[in-house]
């Protein structure tokens, strides 16, 4: 699908990435796990010491998909990485390249 955009999440997205979040705890049945806020997500965005990215993809200016991530470090291999902690598109645009175009974005800014 070739209107679809990623960017990077700003503490102003909290709300689309909170709703994306319930989304995906209800797929994986995991509703009653949830805790986080969309505070919980504004202040870790703010903050640029907290290692945490959310990348959004949007489609007409709607948030459709994310991947968030964060930094580590592996004691193994003694080097810093990136850590995929979720990637979730809407059921509507799965099948459509949403996810595979988050991951290959989610690559390039590892390597």
């Amino acid at each position: 699908m070739s209107d679809i955009s990623l960017r990077f999440a700003t503490p102003d997205d909290a709300n689309d990435i909170f709703k994306l979040v319930l989304a995906l705890a209800q797929y994986e049945k995991l509703e009653h796990e949830v805790v986080s806020s969309p505070d919980h997500f504004r202040k870790v965005l703010a903050d640029a010491n907290s290692g945490v990215e959310v990348l959004l993809a949007e489609h007409q200016s709607m948030v459709i998909g994310f991947a968030l991530y964060f930094r580590n470090y592996s004691t193994f291999v003694g080097k810093p990485g990136l850590f995929l902690e979720d990637l979730f598109v809407v059921p509507e645009f799965r099948k459509a390249g949403v996810g595979t175009a988050l991951l290959q974005r989610f690559i390039e800014i590892a390597e």
